[in-house]
């Protein structure tokens, strides 16, 4: 019997497994606003396949700017709060990390809350929204370290 990783299906033995069971992987989107617009609303950063168990933080490049009170969040369709709490734009300033309402200054300290992994079932897509304000600048890099829990689990 064989095992499938992200797709493809693996011999079961020795070597195979020790490359690739239980291997974390990492994906990368940059949300940059001249690319992607700055209009409320949701944006997808990471298409989801199957279930996963992922740890989702973005790190600021470039600071975010409002001509109001925009808020940021990242989570999923009906919890877009549900991986990065609600956080005022100004409070996420250039090479800071963002993990929860509270960004880390650089170095950024990944905390205990954000030891925790998610478990992304069903596709559920990573989303980052913007609220009650456009954005008019910014750069963000949204990391995710996942593995799958399902054959077909993946994160691109």
């Amino acid at each position: 019997m064989g095992q499938t990783l992200n797709g493809h299906e693996r011999p079961n033995d020795a070597a195979s497994y020790a490359a690739d069971v239980g291997q974390w992987r990492m994906a990368r989107h940059r949300y940059d606003f001249d690319v992607d617009g700055g209009a409320q609303g949701a944006f997808t950063i990471f298409t989801v396949t199957g279930d996963v168990q992922a740890q989702i933080f973005g790190l600021c490049q470039t600071a975010l700017t409002s001509g109001g009170a925009a808020t940021v969040e990242t989570g999923i369709t009906g919890n877009t709060a549900a991986l990065i709490a609600q956080t005022a734009f100004d409070d996420l300033d250039q090479y800071e990390t963002w993990q929860d309402a509270g960004p880390e200054a650089n170095p950024g300290n990944v905390d205990a809350a954000m030891a925790d992994y998610f478990v992304l079932a069903n596709g559920a897509d990573v989303i980052f929204t913007i609220g009650a304000a456009d954005l008019t600048a910014g750069v963000i890099d949204f990391y995710a370290f996942w593995r799958p829990l399902s054959d077909n689990g993946s994160v691109v």
